[in-house]
């Protein structure tokens, strides 16, 4: 499953293979897709995005903290949800891999190879500095669990 938090266009479709399983309105055309996708094979960006949240050069706040807090799940300790990407339609986000996903069970169960993710950023050491960063209290609930904070990149044996 991929969470997606970003503004949801109404013409918002899934990619092939997948589909919408929930929609979290968080106000002001704010919200988190959760999706569902088929198969072994993750789709994902090589690289963070301009507007990565994960990245410390981009600007904060360009996201409500109520979507940090829902999103904080994908790093709890085998997690099945991901992180999507913001610029790309359904991906998983690289700074995600980077940064938050190396106790996330969808992600270490899938049969992809993760070793072309890369960054040429800075970045943000894990889930829950991002999440404060962006407005979302340190002492907030939704932060304790939050794990995945090791640089982890999965490559598939098998390639």
């Amino acid at each position: 499953m991929a969470t997606d938090p970003r503004p949801l266009p109404a013409s918002a479709m899934p990619a092939p293979g997948a589909r919408v399983v929930a929609r979290h309105d968080f106000g002001h055309d704010w919200g988190v897709l959760t999706v569902e996708t088929s198969g072994s094979s993750h789709a994902h960006q090589a690289s963070p995005c301009a507007r990565c949240p994960w990245r410390r050069d981009a600007p904060t706040g360009a996201f409500p903290a109520a979507v940090f807090r829902h999103s904080a799940r994908v790093t709890y300790d085998l997690a099945t949800h991901t992180f999507g990407c913001h610029a790309a339609s359904l991906l998983l986000c690289a700074g995600f891999l980077l940064r938050g996903a190396s106790d996330n069970l969808a992600i270490r169960m899938a049969r992809t190879d993760f070793s072309d993710v890369h960054s040429d950023v800075e970045l943000y050491d894990d889930y829950r500095e991002m999440a404060i960063a962006n407005g979302v209290a340190p002492d907030d609930p939704a932060l304790v669990p939050c794990r995945g904070d090791r640089t982890v990149i999965y490559r598939n044996p098998e390639r």
